[in-house]
């Protein structure tokens, strides 16, 4: 029978990475690899009165180029609801840790924007663990209401790398590397506007601090944040996204800091011009490398 934890505060950022990294130490940590019919905790953890830090949103914003003013930017609600999933990942019956474990897709339903000064209760729960050909992959399912109404719905999937019965299927073909077309803009980042943005978002993976601790997970340099670049990526058609849209991200190959990568947005209906022109939220987004063309990021927004 499920179970709802309802916190008096949201967990300290320091306190779920300090179980995170005790999570990886031999012996006391969780087990270097999750069993197949592992289960995931029937637990619910909820969060009231959830009130907008303006100066912290500002930076947000600063650090994605996204819009400050009286709504939230549409993926503001991953950073909202980030401290209840960590707390989830690092209960010691979660199967696997935080730290490691790749965030590989995003999708965010909108049912309307949150206004800044609105209070929000928050709730969030992991499920759906499975196997893929990569390692075990589960659902962080986050819920986000003003008072009764549910006006956000976000599902974030983790992959925790390893062999599983899935591991030696066929591959599907690898994309093709080729010079890619002229980009509609280019986005630049470094490791200061990226710690900008582990600042004011809380996620303080040590994957994205530098390069030395990067390089301890496998990484040859310290990497973007996925939702750092889904943020960059839909910031300049956000304004044209009408209330109730859906954004789906699925993340490829990481950025490597510091990078310039191409930015391709394409409308993919025709909404006109004039007084009676049809206001579209689809559209068709992606991030690829300057020189090879391969995909960081593929995207959509959709309000059909």
């Amino acid at each position: 029978m499920s179970k709802t934890i309802t916190l008096a505060a949201p967990p300290s950022t320091a306190d779920v990475y300090s179980k995170a990294v005790t999570a990886m130490l031999p012996v006391i940590g969780k087990p270097a690899k999750v069993r197949a019919d592992a289960k995931i905790p029937d637990r619910h953890y909820r969060l009231e009165n959830v009130r907008v830090d303006p100066d912290r949103l500002l930076a947000y914003t600063r650090a994605t180029g996204q819009q400050f003013g009286t709504t939230l930017p549409i993926t503001y609600p991953f950073v909202l609801q980030f401290p209840l999933a960590m707390k989830i990942m690092t209960d010691g019956d979660f199967p696997f840790g935080a730290v490691g474990s790749v965030h590989v897709e995003n999708s965010i339903h909108r049912l309307r924007p949150i206004g800044l000064d609105e209070p929000l209760t928050i709730e969030n729960h992991a499920e759906n663990l499975r196997e893929h050909r990569k390692g075990m992959l589960v659902d962080m399912v986050s819920e986000i209401s003003v008072g009764t109404e549910l006006v956000t719905r976000q599902v974030a999937t983790f992959l925790k790398q390893q062999r599983t019965s899935l591991s030696d299927e066929p591959r599907g073909p690898q994309p093709r590397e080729q010079a890619p077309p002229p980009p509609d803009a280019i986005l630049a980042v470094n490791l200061g506007r990226i710690r900008e943005y582990a600042a004011a978002s809380g996620d303080r993976n040590p994957i994205h601090m530098g390069d030395l601790t990067a390089k301890a997970f496998g990484f040859p340099k310290a990497i973007a944040h996925g939702m750092w670049s889904a943020a960059a990526a839909v910031a300049n058609i956000e304004a044209q996204l009408p209330d109730d849209v859906t954004y789906s991200v699925r993340w490829g190959k990481p950025i490597l800091l510091p990078a310039k990568v191409n930015l391709y947005v394409h409308r993919i209906d025709g909404a006109g011009t004039g007084a009676g022109a049809k206001v579209s939220g689809n559209f068709d987004i992606s991030i690829r490398n300057r020189r090879k063309g391969y995909p960081h990021l593929t995207a959509t927004t959709r309000n059909d």
